[in-house]
């Protein structure tokens, strides 16, 4: 049965807050929590070696229409280049079970990342769910924002339109807002919302 996106966004809403319940996560406003994690070329990266830097972490499924719908036309690579650009480190995180049939092995998940030319630093591998039950994802997307002292300035949404269609490009993008935000040394405006998309498949 094809779900519309009114029904995919009641679907992932109650996801979401079963996942919220189910989770500790993250508060704006406190230290984001460490954590390390190995990416699609074998390399670990702790969210420690990026102190003094803004990071921006990404959680990742390409077999959710929501995440698809802000890759396909490149509006999500655009938004990568353009942070990365400014010195921001953007995390990708896919906390599929290695079990369920949308999991990449990194084999997979470097074809996939050439085919999309993803442009984040990174992509981690987080089949066992570690760094996103700390950080209490819910949803693919969703989006956090850590400030260079390493406290947690956004968790949410990446933009305000919770559908699979419309160009992202004229949404409000939360993300893009905390980051310029964060490196003006500014308040952030909105700090959290409530994130959309599809249910982490941990």
């Amino acid at each position: 049965m094809k779900l519309s996106a009114r029904h995919w966004t009641v679907l992932t809403t109650v996801l979401a807050l079963g996942a919220a319940a189910a989770f500790g996560a993250a508060k704006v406003g406190s230290k984001a929590p460490e954590f390390t994690g190995t990416d699609i070329l074998g390399k670990a990266h702790s969210l420690s070696d990026y102190r003094g830097k803004v990071v921006v972490i990404e959680s990742y499924n390409q077999d959710c229409p929501f995440v698809v719908h802000h890759y396909k036309d490149g509006a999500m690579q655009e938004l990568q280049a353009e942070l990365t650009g400014k010195g921001v480190v953007w995390l990708i995180v896919n906390s599929t079970h290695a079990r369920n049939s949308s999991y990449r092995t990194p084999s997979k998940a470097q074809a996939e990342w050439e085919k999309l030319k993803i442009k984040a630093t990174a992509w981690l591998d987080d089949n066992a769910g570690t760094i996103g039950k700390a950080y209490g994802m819910r949803t693919t997307p969703h989006m956090f924002v850590v400030t260079r002292d390493g406290a947690l300035a956004y968790d949410g949404a990446i933009d305000d339109n919770p559908s699979p269609s419309g160009d992202p490009r004229k949404a409000r993008n939360f993300v893009r807002e905390a980051v310029e935000a964060v490196l003006a040394g500014t308040e952030v405006a909105v700090k959290q919302t409530r994130p959309y998309g599809c249910g982490v498949k941990y």
